[in-house]
């Protein structure tokens, strides 16, 4: 079975997307995300991927109080991340209720650091964000791209026992154009034990199916949802 994850990505308190990573193509769609967090509860839906928007950009944590309501409220588990750059936050965002602290740009950019921090909280509490342009790994709000290869990048991590990853191809991102479901069955086959999560581009129910077939172990949705080409009663059929 593959776990649907929507997706709340914050700026300014609100529920938005944008595309490409593009700050100025932002759609807001919803003024409050603990209500959008309630609707995707009410359905069934066990997991939410929280993003802080504003938090990448800045290069730290903002919205820690969206996080507290919806944590405070619903029994959903939630990956949070956005601007974690220092051990503090991840106490935070673990105490404040995440079950995964989501890490990206800090864990291609202080890999020390990182596999400190997994040593010390446990590679079960961090979702690895291997976000992608050109299959090399893009930081900082996919402002910048790296020289490190995302199989290298993701095989840095497996080694010391990290086994939540998803990856977004930029390219795709908000564009709802399908998933890149070639490069999730090369990172699948290159690291067997990752339980891959497929982000970006996913715009139906029958790319839902793809990705199913290929064997994600989930599956992040965002702008699909929230222009109603996936709607949360089709989404019931695939929660377990």
């Amino acid at each position: 079975m593959m776990q649907i994850i929507p997706a709340i990505d914050l700026i300014d308190g609100k529920c938005v997307r944008l595309t490409q990573g593009d700050y100025s193509q932002k759609v807001v769609y919803h003024d409050d995300p603990l209500e959008m967090a309630r609707q995707f509860s009410d359905a069934g839906i066990s997991r939410l991927h929280l993003v802080d928007l504003d938090g990448a950009k800045a290069g730290k944590v903002v919205n820690w109080k969206v996080l507290e309501n919806i944590a405070g409220v619903t029994n959903m588990q939630i990956d949070f991340g956005g601007g974690v750059k220092q051990e503090a936050d991840v106490k935070r965002i673990l105490e404040t209720g995440a079950t995964w602290v989501t890490v990206g740009s800090m864990a291609a950019k202080q890999p020390e650091l990182m596999s400190e921090w997994i040593v010390k909280y446990g590679s079960d509490k961090f979702f690895l964000g291997a976000d992608v342009r050109d299959k090399k790994i893009a930081v900082s709000g996919w402002q910048q791209t790296t020289d490190w290869d995302i199989f290298d990048f993701i095989d840095t991590y497996v080694a010391q026992g990290l086994s939540h990853v998803f990856c977004t191809d930029i390219s795709k991102d908000g564009k709802l154009e399908g998933p890149s479901t070639q490069l999730y069955q090369e990172i699948m086959a290159a690291s067997p034990r990752v339980q891959l999560v497929a982000s970006g581009g996913v715009s139906s129910t029958a790319d839902l199916d793809e990705l199913l077939a290929a064997g994600c172990a989930g599956v992040i949705i965002g702008k699909a949802i929230y222009e109603g080409r996936i709607t949360l009663q089709q989404l019931s059929t695939y929660l377990a």
